[in-house]
């Protein structure tokens, strides 16, 4: 049988669950009250009454029997609480106020003086002519020429006061399961509307619908750290997913035309073998050249996706220095053959955590740029320091032709190319992987006029990649 939603909603388990502990403990603490108030009573009671008993005992034993029933006598006109009886040997009533002893008669092998206690129940009537049974305690004794003496003690109030504080324990115990059980719809409700928004956003997302976030209560409870969590996890998904469509939209985009250019050099040789003027291994070479293009582009462009997408893949701590002085090696020969002056200047030291072959890309592109779009005679310097802030520093600096100051946040971003640029090869992609690198590592890409105007070249590109403080990674390495 299927329980109601009510029941299988968490809250209101939960909240049933603490309830049940808390009348099961409740009901122990009002059993130990009751107990221990009733032994309490009923001490103080066979107190009274010993203490009754021994008095009486006293006036028989120092001034004999008819002293103790004149004290009887007089005691019994008084009133209160003690019930009397003196009876003779043979058990008849000597005097007291009741007519018999509510005790059994001891037994014929009992010791004379041996005290009898027990509990019994007077019959009375109250104001309205209704018959009560209450309760009381007596003991009853045999004195040393045989008569004996009952004494008791109506002990009635006390058990109508633990009745009466019976009846108000349970009925706040009856208060606090309502209370408690309005208590847990009401926080069920409260979940379960909260829980319905995440479920909303849920179903939301699975129809597709990549914008929609949960709404925040600002009551800083874990619902609201589960709702914030969670826009941050569909931040970062609606994120990934614009980033997926953009690329490819932009393959699509920038492809075309490549895909086109090969296309219609692969027909030119295709009809240039067909009339004898070139060789079917020359038109090859020129597909492949082109394809070879291609991939790279679709490469880079997946790169870049990866980067914004999951950060830097197995981050690790390495001397940036060793990273730095190997691209400058590398490159060096390239600046010679291209008629430049390179240089490099690196410091020692410059541990960071990152993605090694990630961050010699983005160095191989920087220095690549420069060298490309410097001319011949020009000078191109490599730099790797730690700034004042901690943070390291690779700059690339030229005295190429430069990017105006309004072109320098755009030329950031996928396939774009400058005017000047577009006859040198390249798919626009250079500076975009470099910044995806960047922020993949917690730094940034920063843009400058390089040394100016001189002899007619500049005014140059300064390009600098800054990567955080490399302290904060050697503590946490540490």
């Amino acid at each position: 049988m299927k329980l109601p939603s009510l029941f299988r909603r968490t809250p209101f388990r939960l909240t049933l669950l603490f309830l049940a502990l808390f009348v099961a403990t409740a009901s122990a603490v009002l059993a130990y009250v009751y107990f221990a108030s009733a032994s309490e009573a009923r001490a103080r009671a066979e107190a009274s009454v010993k203490a009754e008993v021994e008095g009486l005992t006293a006036v028989y034993r120092t001034r004999g029997r008819d002293a103790l029933n004149q004290v009887l006598v007089e005691r019994t006109l008084k009133g209160g609480p003690y019930l009397y009886l003196l009876m003779a040997p043979d058990r008849s009533v000597i005097t007291g106020n009741v007519s018999e002893s509510p005790l059994d008669p001891p037994k014929a092998d009992a010791p004379p003086s041996t005290a009898r206690w027990d509990d019994f129940r007077l019959t009375d009537t109250d104001e309205d002519g209704r018959v009560r049974r209450r309760g009381a305690i007596g003991v009853e004794m045999t004195l040393s020429g045989g008569e004996h003496l009952f004494v008791g003690e109506d002990i009635g109030d006390i058990e109508a006061y633990l009745a009466r504080l019976t009846q108000a324990l349970w009925g706040a115990m009856v208060m606090v399961l309502v209370l408690g059980v309005g208590g847990g719809l009401w926080i069920s409700r409260g979940v379960e509307r909260a829980m319905a928004g995440l479920n909303r956003v849920v179903a939301a997302v699975q129809e597709g619908d990549l914008k929609t976030r949960v709404p925040i209560r600002h009551s800083g409870d874990e619902l609201d750290e589960l709702a914030e969590g969670l826009n941050g996890m569909l931040d970062r998904l609606e994120g990934s997913m614009a980033s997926i469509r953009h690329a490819g939209d932009a393959i699509a985009h920038d492809l075309r035309t490549p895909l086109n250019r090969m296309k219609a050099k692969m027909e030119v040789a295709l009809i240039d073998a067909e009339a004898g003027r070139t060789s079917g291994v020359d038109a090859l070479s020129v597909a492949l050249d082109e394809a070879d293009a291609l991939l790279k582009t679709f490469n880079t462009v997946l790169a870049i996706a990866r980067l914004q997408a999951g950060g830097a893949p197995d981050p690790k701590v390495f001397d940036a220095a060793d990273l730095a002085a190997d691209m400058a090696e590398l490159y060096e020969p390239a600046g010679e053959d291209k008629g430049l002056e390179f240089a490099a200047e690196i410091e020692k030291g410059l541990m960071i955590e990152g993605n090694q072959p990630f961050l010699a890309q983005a160095l191989a592109n920087l220095i690549d740029n420069a060298i490309k779009y410097t001319p011949e005679g020009g000078a191109v310097m490599f730099r790797a320091r730690r700034r004042s802030s901690g943070d390291v520093e690779f700059s690339v600096t030229d005295n190429g032709p430069g990017v105006p100051d309004e072109d320098r946040e755009r030329v950031l971003q996928r396939f774009v190319r400058l005017d000047n640029s577009r006859t040198e090869p390249g798919s626009g992609l250079g500076l975009s992987l470099v910044t995806a690198v960047a922020e993949a590592h917690g730094g940034r890409i920063q843009l400058d006029e390089g040394p100016g105007v001189y002899d007619g070249r500049g005014p140059g590109l300064r390009v600098a990649l800054i990567l955080p403080a490399a302290m904060r990674a050697l503590e946490a390495e540490a």
